[in-house]
């Protein structure tokens, strides 16, 4: 009885001077905190970890030098070994927090709260799959190093190693989706092909990369709907990544109106309407007459936002501006079925049969041989010039076709 109480005062005694001390030192890593961000983060992350291993050990010293003397007492073996495997355990949490304590603290210098954030994405991206793939690997070894502390275990060590090759096989081949997406996942993280927050447009979804972990990645759909998919998906099959360079994008508005709608008014009330709204980011505003089938013709509006969300908005309101312009200021531009009734020798201008040609003295219509900046996509600006040439094949050499036409003038000439 004497040794129980003697054990137990001990450990209570040992517990309460981990815990005092590990309390001071947490107050004055808080007051410290407040210009250290690690500091900070030590005793935001770490204060439980530090606090549980501490008493762990503190406890486990206390045990084992208040017994030393009582070496064969059963229960001392089994508290000692109890004590073993906590210690393994903490240590391991311990560990753990250290990791992503320092990994916060990296984390810090990268904001993804700006606007030019791709490369912060990929930084954060990389750090949350090293930190999983870390807590993984700490989690097997600390029970690796726990079952070790075992005696038929260490017994039994020698025919694990023998047989791993077979074991090893046939782990492979029974978890070969497991290991392939977890594999692909590491590939995600490195390969840059998805990120953190990118915007992604999967099985016809459009959304946002929320969550991406070793086997599986999180898509929030625009309307807050949530897509998951295994990460082998996005190794193996096509998928569109609006934000993999930058995050501003350019998008359309179609419409089909009759041929006689005035397109360059058009234009100018699309100039009118994106310029009016802080939605557009003052890169690309163009109305072109796209096709010309039937009996109508489809216009598409083009225009560019900061971010898709902002695209979207800026989309619609185009769409619905320019709809109400052509109802209520061009009518007769409205898609429309023609059926025309009347006699080749009617003079009604829109008879099929009256064919207008124009007069001698006012000649043939100029043709405008320079269109507008806003009736170009590729060229008419800075950005429009830099489209256009990401577009046009390599260039030729100059030299060399004025070698083959005097080439072929040569042979022209001995022809002759």
């Amino acid at each position: 009885m004497q040794n129980y109480l003697t054990t137990v005062v001990a450990a209570l005694g040992a517990a309460t001077a981990a815990l005092l001390l590990v309390g001071v030192a947490h107050r004055v890593m808080r007051r410290l905190g407040r210009r250290s961000l690690l500091l900070s983060e030590l005793t935001e992350h770490a204060h439980r970890s530090i606090q549980v291993t501490a008493v762990v050990l503190a406890v486990q010293f206390a045990v084992r030098f208040s017994t030393g003397y009582a070496v064969g007492t059963p229960w001392r073996q089994i508290v000692l070994h109890l004590l073993v495997l906590c210690v393994i355990a903490s240590t391991a949490w311990l560990v753990t927090s250290l990791l992503v304590v320092v990994e916060d603290t990296a984390l810090a210098r990268f904001r993804v709260d700006v606007p030019n954030n791709r490369h912060a994405r990929r930084v954060r991206t990389q750090v949350v799959m090293l930190r999983r793939v870390t807590i993984a690997v700490i989690v097997v070894l600390t029970l690796g190093v726990m079952l070790m502390t075992f005696p038929a275990v260490r017994g039994i060590g020698a025919g694990v190693l023998t047989s791993a090759g077979v074991v090893g096989v046939v782990a492979a081949l029974a978890a070969q989706s497991l290991l392939g997406n977890v594999f692909a996942g590491l590939q995600l993280a490195f390969s840059d092909a998805v990120r953190l927050d990118d915007v992604v447009v999967v099985e016809g979804e459009w959304g946002r990369i929320e969550e991406l972990t070793l086997s599986y990645v999180v898509v929030q759909i625009w309307d807050d709907r949530r897509l998951v998919l295994p990460t082998s998906y996005f190794t193996s099959t096509p998928f569109q990544n609006w934000t993999r360079t930058e995050a501003a994008v350019l998008g359309t508005a179609m419409f089909d109106v009759d041929w006689s709608v005035p397109v360059q008014a058009m234009r100018e009330e699309l100039r009118r309407v994106v310029e009016s709204t802080d939605l557009w980011d003052g890169r690309v505003c163009v109305l072109q007459v796209v096709d010309a089938t039937g009996g109508t013709i489809q216009i598409r509006a083009l225009v560019s936002a900061a971010d898709s969300g902002s695209l979207w908005d800026l989309r619609c309101i185009v769409r619905e501006h320019l709809v109400a312009w052509v109802r209520d200021q061009r009518p007769t531009a409205l898609p429309r079925m023609r059926a025309e009734v009347g006699e080749e020798s009617s003079s009604l201008p829109w008879q099929s049969g009256q064919i207008r040609r124009p007069s001698r003295r006012s000649g043939r219509a100029p043709i405008e041989s320079s269109p507008p900046d806003d009736a170009r996509l590729f060229g008419g600006s800075d950005d429009g010039d830099a489209r256009s040439e990401a577009f046009v094949g390599p260039a030729e050499d100059g030299e060399h076709h004025e070698e083959l036409a005097e080439a072929s003038n040569g042979r022209v000439e001995a022809r002759h």
